[in-house]
């Protein structure tokens, strides 16, 4: 049968997509890149915020109306919280199958198509601790891909449904995360990014975090690559972390902190335990061990009880903090979670007015972080190049993938998911404009 995936959400999203496909075409089936070949179409939905939802939503019906007779499954977080409900209310819909086991995926439609069951939640299926079958298809650009370390998230911030969609932390066990790794290096792949709802809680489920043990061992692997880290909750910073990354410049100084907030009364209702002051320590001391860090955090506007001064005291944070990159996001009232029933509310429209005095603030914050990088060198993964143009889309470490800046690169005949060295010449906008250097080699290799 050939299928087809459309992918919704997040990186944690993405890797399950890559495993579905991995999954359906070890159990025989053919992946096509439209959905207007497909006998089978999935779609990997999103239920995290309510634009989210309603994004899944909205392209099931499309592909639904479009290609009438293909089979259409709903897979993902959406499909796991309210399968329930969907199956009643989406009858445009042939099945739904959750995201608990995206590595028993073909098992999971096989029984779903046989007419054994309707829907399927995969609880039963048992946590992401096994062997998962080898990724060859990548949705990312060349070069890169996310490699999951825990699945679900045990700190219970009363804003968040992670908890409901995705269960309680488990981590992956070592050995198996290394397998992994080498098998995606010995695939080409160059950049990989380690990724959990919470990376700083890897093993604390077994009793005590690894993250730095996992990275060590890491360390000891020979060759040329990088290792990004993305989603560490401040409050679990690993203190050696900056050590780490210092001796081993293929773990890039890159570092993704959602802070959500600044005032302290705001973040204890939150359920977090920091707070402008620790955190701007935190930052500081990344700083000063690594002068080349970058910076990126989230903040969370309009949860409920967010005073004029709460505001006030984020827009101070802010100004303070200097961060790289930032994300910032309205809150969003989540059935199931404790917030859902504070009192307090925010009116959208005031939300929104802060969203927004929040970006703005950040754009010169950002340009002036990006001038440092003038006239510096910097390695540079390709990701592809501009058709008609001398001209490759490249980032380098201070650049997350599909979330921060890009670099423009002159060049030509370059091959995507190469990795070279290049001079930056000048920023436009948040993104940074580069010639090759002629003669340098990428020498992070650890030898």
């Amino acid at each position: 049968m050939t299928f087809y995936i459309e992918n919704l959400g997040c990186a944690k999203n993405q890797v399950d997509a890559e495993t579905i496909i991995a999954s359906l075409e070890q159990a025989g089936h053919d992946y096509v890149d439209t959905p207007a070949r497909a006998e089978l179409i999935i779609v990997n939905s999103c239920g995290f915020i309510d634009s989210a939802k309603e994004e899944s939503i909205d392209t099931v019906l499309a592909l639904r109306v479009s290609y009438p007779d293909s089979k259409l499954v709903m897979t993902g977080c959406l499909a796991e919280r309210y399968s329930d409900e969907l199956k009643t209310e989406m009858t445009e819909v042939d099945g739904f199958i959750g995201n608990r086991c995206p590595a028993r995926f073909a098992e999971r439609l096989n029984e779903l198509l046989g007419g054994t069951c309707g829907a399927t939640s995969g609880a039963a299926a048992g946590p992401p601790s096994g062997d998962i079958p080898l990724r060859r298809r990548f949705l990312s650009f060349p070069g890169s891909a996310f490699l999951k370390i825990a699945e679900g998230c045990s700190n219970h911030c009363s804003y968040c449904a992670i908890p409901l969609i995705r269960g309680e932390l488990v981590s992956r066990p070592r050995p198996l995360v290394l397998a992994e790794l080498e098998k995606l290096l010995a695939a080409g792949i160059r950049e990989v990014n380690l990724i959990a709802q919470d990376l700083a809680s890897f093993g604390l489920d077994r009793g005590e975090a690894e993250l730095v043990p996992l990275l060590e061992e890491i360390s000891r692997l020979r060759g040329d690559f990088w290792i990004r880290l993305l989603y560490l909750h401040p409050d679990r910073f690993p203190a050696a972390l900056p050590e780490l990354m210092a001796a081993d410049r293929r773990i890039l100084p890159y570092f993704d902190l959602p802070f959500q907030h600044a005032s302290r009364p705001l973040l204890e209702r939150m359920g977090r335990r920091g707070e402008a002051e620790s955190y701007l320590k935190l930052i500081a001391a990344i700083r000063h061990q690594l002068p080349r860090a970058v910076i990126r955090s989230t903040f969370l506007v309009g949860f409920p009880g967010e005073s004029a001064s709460d505001f006030e005291a984020l827009l101070d944070f802010q100004r303070q903090a200097d961060l790289d990159w930032l994300g910032v996001f309205s809150y969003s009232r989540e059935e199931g979670t404790p917030a859902h029933d504070f009192d307090g509310r925010v009116p959208a429209a005031l939300a929104a007015e802060r969203r927004r005095s929040i970006e703005e603030a950040q754009i010169p914050i950002t340009h002036r972080r990006l001038d440092r990088f003038k006239n510096q060198s910097l390695d540079l993964l390709v990701e592809e190049h501009v058709q008609g143009e001398d001209l490759y889309l490249a980032r380098g470490y201070p650049h997350a993938p599909e979330v921060d800046g890009l670099v423009v690169l002159r060049a030509r005949d370059l091959t995507p998911g190469r990795i070279v060295a290049a001079r930056v010449l000048r920023r436009n906008g948040v993104d940074l404009e580069a010639v090759l250097c002629q003669g340098e080699a990428w020498t992070t290799s650890k030898s």
